[in-house]
């Protein structure tokens, strides 16, 4: 009964440690907003905004009029997407606000990455 108890135990840490794993951003060089809480959300695709405002949709340069067409490619293929938003912290909230207008318009589940205190 004890070898059973630690097979369990060791179990429990290893999915305690893999359900935390956050997707990690699509554009290298972004320093993401701080926050205490932090939740995973899967299956999710990507948009990254970079500090000098180009716009990446799962790692591929867009111009912003591209992203909602291109959004709606990934979600049409899979209406239980999350869309993870990985914006700069020196970008401009209207940005943000922008690409928030898409996922109201569209019924998105948007979520904010950030990073860890």
């Amino acid at each position: 009964m004890s070898s059973m108890t630690d097979i369990v135990f060791l179990l429990l840490i290893f999915f305690m440690i893999t359900s935390t794993l956050v997707t990690p951003p699509a554009v290298k060089d972004m320093v993401l907003p701080q926050s205490d809480h932090q939740v995973s959300a899967k299956p999710n695709t990507t948009i990254s905004v970079t500090s000098d405002l180009r716009y990446f949709v799962e790692g591929e340069q867009l111009p912003f009029w591209k992203i909602e067409r291109r959004l709606k490619e990934i979600i049409d293929l899979s209406p239980d997407t999350y869309v993870a938003l990985h914006v700069d912290e020196s970008v401009p909230f209207s940005v943000v606000g922008r690409i928030r207008d898409i996922a109201i318009r569209n019924k998105y589940k948007l979520i904010l990455a950030t990073q860890g205190k």
